[in-house]
């Protein structure tokens, strides 16, 4: 399969259980790719960390084994672009690891995403009111790096003083790649408070809510020096760095992006227009990303960030913290979750494909699956609202469970469980859409949401269009398109954007009876979600 010009890119996605490399040609078509597992840890009071050692023997091995399969010299790379989630690594001097929580163990040096150890720095933040507060929809959240900043400071003072560097994971990585400091604007942007439509940092901010230090210092453990992802860094690739990967020292790399966001890079572009599309990444948790020529201020929903996504453009995001992971917990609690698992194994499937598959099989079609639910709803916030009321304390409402615990009471749940999903999507896009950034279609990625049934609920659910693209591993490709920007292979990301994602596949919403059907169960949804603060 020859490349439209000589060349090819790697893309490198670091998710939160796995890093994955692939390998793309110029018209952002994938040769091969391969993943390696990482290791996460979990502790009481809603600590989850991981190691940034780890992290980087993974993406070592996935870049490895996918240019092998592809069967591409190192000499015929040219860029390379990561994204990863938006965990916070901490490092001391040499870049040497330097524990985060209780475990005292270095090498335990990242907070993850999902860590909500910060809630009550994060009440407090949000407490000062200030001015900040408004590029993130009003509230901050403890998924957001200065209140696990705050918590480090408070609780683990001296690995905060000995701290180097704090990273995002993605700047942390293409700094163990080239050695340049600069971070995306991407991940300062959404995760950090800078904003990037005035290209500073406001220093008011990090005094108030005591970090103050960090102004000080010129903000140089934090990023001093911020640039736009698709930006080459440094002198490429290190000598050390490109013997690990098994490329040549040199290649370009390209200045990063969440994981998020590069799956929405990877995608909108082939929707027909990146104001037109949300994208909605499905993976273990969720993100919605919506673009707009002009700064649109929607409570809740975190933004509005200028260029963090698509260059020159303003970025609203929201989702929810659990997506994937909230099916996988429904699931896992049913009373047939062991005769799943063994189903779906003697399959060779997994547990969500199974389910999916008996679910289409005995309602007659993808849409029908919903006939199946009769009085069950889920509102699936096992890990809180992030959209669009910024509800960390939010939690999950089951609702019409029965005595039954055969499979096809899993069935349903599961079924339930993906409505409850794509009523908490529609309830961003309606959100959204009030305070002026509405949207024509939905473009998803993300690994769970692969699936036909998948997409077809989440158009019928939210009365909108659900593109695919071509592209099998869209967050990889939106990772792969920085390092065509950096090896100029693309003269910019739109350019690339342009290029190298296509449209595979277009899911209509339901018409009828099943449109009024999920018209129903959407006002229900927005009850029991109401009934669950109220009682809180």
């Amino acid at each position: 399969m020859a490349p439209s010009k000589p060349g090819y890119v790697i893309g490198v996605d670091v998710g939160t259980a796995s890093a994955r490399a692939g390998v793309f040609d110029a018209a952002g078509r994938m040769l091969a790719s391969a993943k390696h597992d990482i290791a996460l840890f979990h502790e009481p009071g809603s600590i989850v960390e991981q190691s940034g050692n780890d992290i980087w023997r993974a993406v070592c091995a996935a870049v490895q084994r996918a240019l092998a399969q592809a069967a591409v010299g190192a000499h015929e790379v040219v860029g390379l672009g990561f994204d990863a989630t938006c965990s916070l690594v901490v490092v001391g001097e040499g870049g040497r690891p330097l524990a985060v929580g209780p475990s005292g163990d270095d090498e335990r040096n990242i907070v993850v995403w999902m860590d909500h150890r910060a809630v009550a720095q994060a009440e407090r933040i949000n407490a000062t009111a200030h001015p900040v507060l408004k590029y993130v929809g009003g509230r901050i959240s403890p998924e957001m790096e200065t209140p696990k900043l705050v918590w480090l400071l408070e609780n683990r003072r001296a690995q905060f003083d000995a701290a180097w560097q704090f990273f995002d994971l993605a700047d942390f990585l293409t700094w163990r790649a080239t050695g340049d400091l600069a971070r995306s604007t991407c991940t300062v942007t959404c995760k950090w408070t800078y904003l990037a439509h005035e290209r500073r940092w406001d220093a008011s901010y990090f005094r108030e809510v005591g970090l103050g230090v960090l102004a000080e210092e010129g903000f140089s453990r934090i990023g001093a020096n911020v640039v736009d992802p698709g930006t080459p860094l440094g002198e490429g690739l290190t000598p050390q760095a490109a013997r690990e990967l098994g490329l040549r020292a040199g290649t370009p790399v390209a200045a990063g992006l969440i994981d998020a966001h590069a799956g929405g890079i990877g995608t909108v572009g082939a929707g027909g227009g990146a104001t037109a599309c949300m994208a909605y990444v499905f993976g273990t948790s969720s993100c919605t990303m919506t673009s707009t020529r002009e700064p649109v201020f929607v409570p809740g929903v975190w933004g509005p960030y200028f260029s963090a996504m698509v260059p020159d453009l303003w970025l609203n995001e929201g989702g929810q913290s659990a997506a994937g992971a909230a099916i996988d917990r429904l699931v896992a609690m049913h009373p047939a979750a062991a005769e799943a698992r063994s189903r779906a194994e003697a399959a060779g499937q997994t547990v969500p494909e199974m389910l999916g598959a008996l679910a289409v099989q005995r309602s007659g079609g993808l849409s029908q699956t919903v006939q199946l639910l009769g009085g069950l709803h889920v509102v699936p916030e096992f890990l809180g609202n992030r959209a669009p009321f910024a509800d960390p304390q939010a939690r999950a409402i089951i609702a019409g469970l029965d005595m039954e615990s055969g499979l096809d009471s899993l069935v349903a749940l599961y079924v339930a469980g993906l409505c409850g999903i794509g009523c908490g999507l529609r309830q961003i896009i309606e959100t959204q859409a009030e305070a002026g950034a509405p949207v024509d279609r939905v473009v998803i990625s993300g690994g769970a949401g692969r699936a036909d049934l998948v997409r077809q609920l989440l158009a019928d659910v939210t009365a909108k269009p659900v593109l695919a693209t071509q592209a099998e591993e869209p967050v990889l490709l939106g990772a792969a398109m920085l390092g065509a920007v950096a090896g100029g292979l693309a003269p910019d990301v739109a350019s690339a954007m342009a290029g190298m994602s296509h449209v595979g596949r277009t899911y209509e919403p339901a018409q009828g009876a099943i449109a009024a059907l999920h018209e129903a169960r959407y006002r229900a949804f927005m009850r029991l979600q109401g009934v669950g603060r109220e009682i809180r």
